[in-house]
């Protein structure tokens, strides 16, 4: 069953997004990367993946994204929702579960060069394994490969130094029960607190002292939430590329211009 699908592209704050104000805009997710809005660019992806799925957009001004080609293609054929989003994440994630259903592919609008063989791959792994959530990784060395600039934070673990990909697969309703840890923002390599809050000092010290591999973690936030949570970790180290800044941009417009 093709899952119905979640794109991320609210404002994290009343404050411009400097990317945004640069190309005069209100909201990072209709900032052009190599020509073409984000989320724009991320809606087609996702619908070319899943031709039959339903796709879901949350944003917290409808008008900021209606107008944008891709987004009025989707939503004159009946294919695309829009969601309000809410104050964060974890919110504008529980309001649209109540529209989308499951399984439910999340991802954000900020994910350029996510592809549809990157989100076939997590929801087959879905459907054919026994997790209630999945969480799309990629190792240092394949983000390092696919641009030496791309990324610059990494979780470092006993066997190797990982990124997110910023994509999730909730199998049910279950899994929502994990995503408290993301009420205040995430982006746990930045900031630390959030991480004790999150995760709970005992994981957080094996985390620190390098004890666990990623899988071990996987294995302590599932026994910690209650649900299932399982890495999979992609080859494709530009999936774990988004545009969060200046760099970031030339990097995703880099690698597009390059076919990827």
């Amino acid at each position: 069953m093709d899952p119905a699908i979640l794109v991320l592209a609210g404002r994290r704050s009343a404050v411009t997004d400097p990317l945004a104000a640069g190309a005069g805009v209100t909201h990072k997710a209709m900032v052009p990367v190599g020509g073409e809005a984000m989320v724009g660019r991320v809606l087609r992806i996702a619908a070319d993946a899943f031709p039959s799925a339903r796709l879901f957009v949350s944003v917290d001004a409808a008008g900021a994204v209606a107008g944008e080609p891709a987004v009025a293609r989707l939503l004159a054929a009946g294919r695309l929702e829009i969601v309000e989003a809410q104050a964060n994440i974890v919110d504008s994630v529980l309001a649209a579960s109540r529209r989308t259903g499951f399984p439910l592919l999340i991802t954000t609008a900020d994910n350029v060069l996510m592809t549809p063989e990157g989100m076939r791959s997590i929801c087959e792994a879905g459907a054919s394994g026994d997790a209630d959530a999945l969480v799309m990784m990629a190792e240092r060395r394949e983000i390092l490969a696919a641009h030496p600039d791309g990324q610059r934070r990494f979780y470092a673990f006993r066997g190797g130094a990982y990124s997110n990909c910023n994509l999730f697969w909730l199998g049910s309703d279950k899994a929502l029960e994990a995503t408290d840890s993301f009420r205040l923002g995430g982006q746990f390599a930045k900031h630390k607190r959030r991480a004790v809050k999150a995760l709970g000092l005992t994981t957080l010290f094996l985390y620190v002292s390098r004890l666990l591999t990623l899988e071990g973690m996987f294995r302590h936030l599932s026994r910690r939430f209650g649900v299932r949570i399982q890495p999979l970790v992609t080859p494709d180290g530009r999936l774990a590329i988004d545009v969060d800044n200046e760099r970031t941009f030339r990097v995703a417009e880099e690698l597009l211009a390059r076919g990827g």
